[in-house]
């Protein structure tokens, strides 16, 4: 099946002027709809910069492939996901049926906004504040003061956990449980019984007002839950991300400008505050993440972006040190490529890849510093493309704008790679 070899800086090439001696891409390009599909945190082994992070040994993907005993993906392998990160039982591809690559983050910071605003072409040249002591008094206090409640909690925890043991004392007290984690996140949970979800979403609003400046948190969470006496406390599906607007122009809302379907599925548009989106899905889980891509796909306009996020690899596994249960969830999306691949219209391109790494085998419950896939397959792109290693995350969007011809950005961030993509 050929030997591994992890694609290196050196194989980089395809900058937007080779793409203007493109034949096939000078009239008109072969490509109309971009479909982004991001495994949440499914990085692919430590990035350059990993050190400075301490996520020196991070390998999201091996690491669960280790825990497994060898993970069989066979359908990802014919794309070439073999070719990126070396796995027991999914060996390299000779031939890819995909354009093939690696993107390290230049980002600041390793979070799911850094991942995907970096994605969509835009780079963070400072990461975003944390509190693993908690948030400041000033903080506190005023969000007290803004809501009329006393909150408990105001520390960094397990979000599953924290209610567990803060959940009996708010149902005494009705008093919201506020947290946060090694993320830059403000973390509001409340029981649907005791302050209702559009109640906890106004919380979530006056915290996101108060959380500018220094502050600034990427994130605002709802986190409502309820609880059974069988069961204890659960969380719901009603989360709900408040997060800060992108500070600049993205691939997203170059799009949106030239009238361009622009679809969020799962929360990408919550990453994005709702902008740049001309419509917005949501999905309860990576199954119906899965169902929601492969209709959207086959139904909807055959040009344009589609964004979707599979939420569970990170948000159900890596956190929680579940690389059984990681393993599992990279066998379902496997299951499910064929399907998606069959609904792809003659201009479509499907890009699997990720947002950052967390690895359930690795040291505590963080995102990890890591490198991330990059696989395209279109039915007009020829296969077995090394697009080697790209330097950012970026170099998707202005690989993107360079297809669907948007327009051109002011000091683009990333590097095209549409000069060595070939078509059929």
């Amino acid at each position: 099946m050929g030997s591994f070899r992890r694609p290196e800086s050196g194989d980089i090439g395809g900058t937007p002027s080779e793409l203007i001696s493109h034949p096939r891409l000078d009239a008109k390009s072969p490509v109309k709809r971009g479909i982004i599909v991001v495994l949440d945190g499914a990085g692919i082994g430590a990035a350059p910069d990993a050190a400075e992070y301490g996520d020196v040994g991070a390998n999201t993907l091996g690491g669960v492939d280790r825990a497994c005993g060898g993970l069989p993906l066979p359908n990802l392998g014919r794309l070439g996901l073999g070719n990126l990160v070396p796995l027991s039982n999914t060996p390299p591809e000779p031939q890819p049926l995909a354009a093939y690559g690696i993107m390290d983050p230049r980002s600041q910071g390793k979070d799911t906004i850094s991942g995907h605003w970096e994605l969509a072409g835009l780079i963070l040249k400072r990461a975003f504040p944390t509190y693993p002591q908690g948030f400041p008094e000033e903080v506190i206090a005023s969000f007290e003061r803004s809501v009329g409640k006393r909150v408990m909690g105001n520390l960094a925890a397990s979000g599953t956990e924290i209610i567990a043991r803060l959940g009996p004392e708010h149902l005494r007290t009705g008093r919201p449980i506020v947290y946060t984690s090694a993320d830059s996140v403000f973390q509001i949970a409340a029981h649907e019984g005791i302050i209702p979800v559009e109640e906890l979403y106004s919380f979530c609003g006056v915290a996101r007002e108060i959380l500018s400046g220094e502050h600034a948190v990427a994130r605002v969470i709802a986190r409502p839950f309820t609880s059974d006496p069988g069961e204890g406390f659960k969380r719901t599906g009603g989360r709900r991300d408040f997060s800060l607007p992108p500070p600049a122009a993205t691939i997203l809302d170059l799009a949106a400008g030239m009238r361009l379907p622009v679809v969020s599925i799962g929360k990408v548009h919550d990453i994005f505050a709702d902008r740049g989106f001309t419509a917005s899905i949501p999905t309860v889980d990576n199954e119906d993440g899965l169902r929601v891509i492969r209709e959207t796909v086959a139904m909807g306009s055959s040009e344009g972006i589609v964004f979707a996020n599979l939420v569970d690899f990170d948000s159900k596994y890596g956190h929680r040190n579940d690389p059984l249960g990681y393993g599992e969830a990279l066998r379902v999306v496997d299951k499910e490529i064929p399907g998606i691949l069959e609904q792809l219209g003659e201009g479509d391109l499907l890009i699997l890849t990720a947002d950052h790494g967390c690895d359930p085998t690795f040291p505590g419950t963080d995102h990890t510093r890591e490198s991330v896939p990059l696989l395209l397959y279109g039915p007009a792109l020829a296969g077995g493309c090394c697009l080697g290693r790209r330097e950012s995350f970026a170099d998707l969007a202005a690989t993107l704008a360079d297809l669907l011809r948007l327009p051109d950005q002011a000091g683009r961030a990333g590097q095209s790679f549409a000069g060595k993509l070939r078509f059929r």
